[in-house]
């Protein structure tokens, strides 16, 4: 596969929640990876203006048969990349018919928004929180290793800990080769923004997890003690389903189900990395999974993330998805399967706890689907009070919605997230069957009068 056709993939890789940027790149085909990388984030940089050239020149309604994520990778090339590499082939060729105007749709825009130099266009261009770079987390994976073996390790390399943060301004601090351990999560290490470690021997080991924090709350607030069965219901690619086998410590069940085959082959391969043996997984739909099944008779925990715009991965540089904000008619098709997987997944008759969560910033995929949800329940679940410390609350649009959690790394350091924890309310316990069989009646008032009467040589009074 060649650089634009690799990196193409990648920006469609994101979009489609296969994994992160980085980690699309270096599990790539492609050899030189430093070459592919650099394109790719530069392309994402300016996503916003590649856009809206490619959209003033008609490029993509002009050339039916070239796909929009390697349009991008091409313009950018032409107008503000180093030229085509290595000739640039045929897609020189194609390209160089529209030269003319898409340099003159660039020229146009700097026009408009009063900017001289290509990268003033990016203060206007760019999206809310790009400006926040977020930490690096790294989750210890405690199915291969601890946390005081993993501190001791990059000690060894050079790097300084500094014990656990005691706030929010300490992560936003961190510099050169500082490190620290997370000031909520137990086993979550955290470095500065730039700092690489796909190459780390305890990555490609598996004893680390490269896991955004945000990303790391729904397996922790599941909870799921070991012994459990639990249900995944939309898992690739996998790090909540690693997290969740950690927190089983690999005893209890996961039926981990998604539809696409190559993000199910993809998870396979991480979850054999990092040590996970409890896990069953299905190319399957959830929705088409019974609750009457005797298989999940006794799952009690359900993590589900499912499909959604993705808009909070936008405030990420290494990890936004391009494009615009959805539309209204995206996010309506998109709201409607979240709010059939969550009704779906309450149904569940052993089900005491589960997780909804989303890397959507957009209300109609978040609370109104959760207020929905709560609706049709019935009354057999709440949402549950978690993190009162955590900044970011859920919109006030229904009563409670205060306990959903929000995520942004203008207000948390992490990517842009939604979660909300349902819980089922506990109703009175019926007389167990034993219980009524041994247990003496209650008596009968009138019964009782006539037995009092018969015995005084009286007559019951009405009878």
């Amino acid at each position: 596969m060649g650089l634009y056709a690799a990196a193409a993939a990648v920006l469609a890789g994101v979009e489609r929640r296969q994994g992160s940027l980085k980690g699309l790149v270096y599990s790539s085909s492609f050899q030189n990876v430093k070459q592919l990388y650099a394109l790719v984030c530069e392309t994402q940089r300016y996503s916003a203006v590649l856009d809206s050239v490619i959209a003033s020149a008609g490029l993509l309604r002009a050339e039916k048969k070239l796909r929009p994520h390697l349009a991008k990778v091409l313009v950018y090339e032409l107008l503000l990349g180093k030229g085509f590499r290595g000739g640039g082939g045929r897609w020189k060729a194609l390209l160089g018919r529209h030269q003319a105007r898409l340099r003159a749709e660039l020229a146009r825009l700097k026009v408009h928004r009063g900017v001289s130099r290509n990268e003033d266009l990016l203060e206007e261009g760019s999206r809310p929180g790009q400006a926040f770079q977020v930490p690096r987390f790294v989750r210890v994976n405690t199915l291969k290793t601890c946390l005081e073996d993993a501190i001791d390790y990059f000690k060894r390399q050079g790097f300084s800990y500094q014990g656990r943060a005691s706030g929010l301004e300490d992560l936003q601090a961190l510099k050169g080769q500082h490190f620290l351990l997370d000031p909520l999560l137990p086993e979550l290490l955290v470095f500065p923004a730039q700092t690489d470690l796909h190459e780390h021997p305890l990555y490609r080991a598996g004893h680390l997890i490269l896991q955004d924090k945000a990303s790391c709350l729904p397996a922790m607030l599941l909870a799921p003690p070991p012994g459990s069965h639990v249900i995944d219901a939309c898992a690739a690619p996998g790090n909540k389903t690693s997290y969740v086998a950690a927190l089983l410590k690999n005893q209890g069940k996961i039926f981990a189900f998604d539809q696409d085959a190559k993000r199910l082959a993809a998870m396979a391969t991480l979850l054999a990395r990092a040590g996970v043996s409890c896990c069953e997984l299905a190319e399957k739909d959830f929705l088409t999974i019974s609750p009457s099944d005797q298989r999940y008779s006794q799952v009690q925990y359900i993590l589900l993330d499912p499909s959604c715009s993705g808009s909070g991965m936008l405030s990420r540089q290494l990890e936004e998805q391009g494009g615009c904000t959805p539309s209204k008619e995206r996010l309506h098709a998109l709201a409607g399967f979240q709010q059939r997987a969550l009704c779906h997944a309450l149904t569940f008759p052993s089900l005491q706890r589960l997780v909804y969560s989303t890397c959507s910033l957009c209300q109609e995929e978040n609370e109104d689907v959760v207020s929905k949800a709560l609706q049709q329940s019935s009354g057999a679940f709440r949402l549950v009070p978690v993190l009162p410390s955590w900044p970011h609350r859920g919109l006030s649009t229904f009563p409670g919605a205060e306990h959903c959690l929000r995520a942004s790394p203008e207000t948390t350091f992490t990517c842009g997230f939604f979660i909300a924890v349902f819980e089922r309310v506990e109703m009175p316990s019926p007389v167990p069957q034993a219980e009524a069989l041994t247990s003496e009646p209650a008596p009968n008032p009138a019964l009782k009068r006539k037995r009092r009467c018969k015995a005084a040589g009286t007559s019951t009074p009405g009878m």
